[in-house]
């Protein structure tokens, strides 16, 4: 199951664990602040200045391996 752009990074992070390495190479540091738990993967993206399309790829990566 691909992790998607609209997904909560909140959820990501309790169903694979594994991507907050992936966040946090993205400059994502604060995973566990009260906005990561309402906030989407695309809309954090925006707030960061990510390239959506390439942390996605990364995420999905991670979780297939």
């Amino acid at each position: 199951m691909k992790i998607k752009k609209d997904e909560i990074i909140s959820k990501v992070l309790q169903k694979h664990p594994e991507t907050s390495d992936v966040f946090q190479s993205f400059g994502m540091h604060c995973l566990g602040c009260p906005t990561a738990t309402g906030e989407s993967i695309e809309q954090a993206a925006q707030v960061h200045g990510i390239d959506l399309e390439e942390l996605i790829s990364a995420l999905n990566e991670k979780v297939t391996k």
